[in-house]
């Protein structure tokens, strides 16, 4: 018989139960496992999801014309692709798990890094997760309801059904997660080439009588509430950073997977919409709530049903990308002492966050009682580049702050610049236009500084209280055999 496996314990700072293992002798904690086609895939399987085939409706509601509404998707995927240069030299210099808030962590200390924390874990990302699920089951159950949109209830079962086949998965292995990212990623991309492709032979055959400047909207506030749909397609360009601490030769491998994939999806993206106004007009844009399954009935025939077959698995990726980066977020959160302690610990057989995973499932859960996809929208719009734009702020900061950093990449002092005012754009002048979701997102960031205060920074709870809270942990983490991960 193999011998016993044996473990060693760590004491946990507290001096409490708590205690990190290892087996023999590999520690048990999150390991490089990641390469470069993996950085490329999650970046990619996170940005394209549901947003291609949900937000042209919401671009061309706020632009107004078919030219101004690509002109955004344009200027969007540039927008994305200058935050991204700017993260790859915070990435590189800061190579923690977590991304920006690790970075605000150091440069602007606990109190605004638990905000943007907070802002990230409690809205953005388990909201983003819950609208992509939505649109999985849109499309998914839409060829079983042609001539109507598909019942709400089961739209939201499916929903939940996804999330929680996607939560298995990344507790169970991230082998198994990086996998379906990259087999769904490669599916996504074919769906994209195939309306891709017929749209060019549609513009070669003469379809351009769509592509015009008429009845543009020139209201200011309008064209910034269009850039938040146009950006919510592009949203999950800086994931890769929040699980760097996975990634082989991250100085390496971090930059290029940001400039391949930010490439990539941006010429997809913009060909993608092309292709979809080659054959719909306006009003049968903003008349679908599934555009790509409205092209596919126009001219695919009985072969229509491909599109929503290949949109499913395409958003059913994007679910697991952000299932697998946000978790990660909670984590390093955890290890800063900013989220409960069972967040830091490992899976000891499976070397998975599984408390992270099955948190941000959770609160994926509870959003999916929201029904309207463009009023999520709004709220992660303003919450996240609100955030983002506080992230890269961090850059020129550190560059006058700490100058003596390592800096593998170096960007020019330009782009933070520019893309922090273009931050402030699409953050103050939608306030205007929509401020019911705007008042929304600002209580909910506010909602954080009372947590801060009673959870975080007041250290000297009675004793009753952190002892229900170490037995709460302890009992947690026999029931999912986890442990904190060694700290050398």
């Amino acid at each position: 018989m193999p011998e016993k496996e044996k473990y060693s314990a760590v004491p946990a700072k507290d001096g409490g139960d708590k205690k990190a293992i290892t087996s023999g002798d590999d520690e048990i904690c999150l390991k490089a496992k990641m390469s470069l086609l993996n950085g490329i895939t999650v970046i990619v399987g996170s940005i394209i999801g549901s947003g291609i085939f949900v937000s042209p409706t919401g671009v061309l509601l706020n632009t107004g014309s078919v030219n101004l509404s690509l002109i955004v998707w344009v200027a969007s995927g540039v927008f994305s692709m200058v935050g991204a240069y700017c993260y790859a030299e915070l990435g590189c210099m800061i190579s923690k798990s977590g991304a920006d808030y690790a970075y605000i962590m150091e440069t602007f200390g606990p109190f605004m890094a638990f905000i943007r924390l907070w802002i990230e874990c409690m809205i953005v990302r388990p909201c983003s997760q819950a609208i992509v699920a939505l649109t999985f089951s849109v499309y998914v159950l839409k060829p079983f309801f042609p001539e109507c949109q598909p019942p709400e209830d089961p739209v939201r079962l499916l929903a939940v059904c996804c999330i929680m086949v996607l939560t298995f998965v990344n507790c169970w292995d991230v082998k198994w997660a990086t996998r379906v990212q990259d087999v769904f990623t490669y599916a996504k991309l074919l769906a994209l080439f195939i309306i891709i492709v017929t749209g060019l032979v549609q513009l070669f055959s003469g379809h351009t009588e769509y592509f015009t400047f008429e009845n543009t909207n020139a209201d200011v506030t309008k064209i910034a509430l269009s850039f938040y749909s146009g950006l919510f397609a592009y949203n999950g360009w800086n994931y890769l950073n929040f699980i760097i601490e996975e990634l082989k030769d991250p100085i390496r491998n971090l930059p290029r997977a940001i400039a391949i994939s930010c490439t990539l999806v941006t010429v997809v993206y913009v060909m993608t919409n092309v292709a979809f106004y080659t054959t719909l007009s306006v009003d049968e844009v903003l008349g679908s709530e599934a555009v790509a399954v409205t092209f596919a009935n126009h001219l695919y025939g009985y072969m229509a049903w491909i599109i929503p077959v290949f949109v499913a698995l395409s958003t059913f990726g994007a679910v697991n990308g952000i299932l697998l980066t946000s978790s990660r977020l909670f984590y390093a959160g955890a290890c800063e002492g900013q989220m409960p302690e069972i967040l830091t610990m490992i899976q000891i057989k499976k070397l998975t966050p599984t408390p992270a995973v099955l948190c941000m499932a959770l609160l994926s859960l509870l959003y999916l009682t929201v029904s309207d996809i463009f009023a999520l929208i709004n709220y992660v719009g303003f919450a996240t580049w609100l955030s983002i734009g506080v992230a890269v702020l961090c850059l020129p900061w550190l560059r006058w702050a700490q100058p003596n950093l390592p800096r593998p990449i170096k960007v020019n002092l330009v782009f933070p610049i520019v893309y922090i005012i273009a931050s402030l754009f699409v953050t103050v002048v939608p306030m205007i236009a929509s401020p019911v979701e705007t008042g929304y997102g600002c209580l909910m960031i506010f909602s954080s500084v009372p947590v801060y205060l009673i959870f975080i920074y007041w250290k000297k709870k009675p004793k009753p209280i952190q002892r229900a809270l170490g037995a709460a942990t302890h009992s947690l983490q026999k029931l999912m055999m986890v442990v904190r991960p060694q700290t050398k």
